[in-house]
């Protein structure tokens, strides 16, 4: 499973004049060149008579999938410009359309350049931009006498509690980042002087988003 990530939360859109050309872009999360293909094709139906659907995408944990696409505008000056936006902010499994309706006046190369840099940016920050952190369900096997303690220790703690069942012992599920697996282990053990069994259940992503 990859580790932590950034990707947009969802589905965002915006949009901006420029030269009194319309650019109006689109975003969303991916996993698979199929969807990436399916949501550019799904703008350019929405928009089929606009002047240019550009679009770029990259997919996959070490960005393996990377393409874009200028669609009738001079080579280098939308596709790649927005895909290297998506780098900068590193952001894996994206994909962006920006629709442009032409407004009369030439932007040149290094206009449309910047153009569709900054249309790109827009999107992102209508999309939201997220931290997909990688914990694993902890369960801390313990005596009841120790449920007050240990529960009220980790509700103050940076650890997230997830859910608490009750049997002839009592199992408490926290959340806790990968990379703290073992200092929350030995926090458990110390906490209840040795009488806890600590044991990694499952992995799960969660979201954070990016100020």
């Amino acid at each position: 499973m990859r580790n932590n990530y950034f990707t947009v939360k969802g589905y965002g859109e915006s949009e901006i004049i420029i030269s009194k050309s319309r650019f109006i872009t689109y975003i969303e999360r991916v996993e698979t060149e199929e969807d990436a293909l399916l949501f550019i094709d799904k703008i350019k139906k929405l928009h089929a008579n606009a002047t240019h659907n550009c679009s770029c995408y990259m997919i996959g944990e070490h960005d393996q999938i990377q393409k874009a696409n200028d669609d009738g505008e001079p080579s280098g000056t939308a596709g790649v410009p927005m895909l290297e936006v998506l780098k900068k902010q590193g952001l894996k499994d994206t994909v962006v359309v920006v629709t442009r309706y032409f407004g009369g006046i030439k932007l040149g190369g290094g206009g449309l350049i910047r153009a569709y840099g900054k249309a790109t940016t827009e999107g992102i920050a209508a999309a939201q931009v997220v931290e997909r952190k990688l914990h694993y369900i902890m369960k801390v096997a313990v005596d009841y006498v120790w449920l007050g303690k240990l529960e009220n220790e980790i509700r103050s703690s940076h650890y997230t509690l997830r859910d608490i069942q009750y049997a002839e012992g009592v199992e408490i599920y926290v959340f806790v980042l990968k990379e703290n697996e073992e200092e929350f282990i030995k926090w458990m053990t110390e906490l209840s002087n040795g009488q806890s069994v600590t044991t990694r259940e499952d992995a799960q992503f969660i979201e954070f988003i990016r100020e």
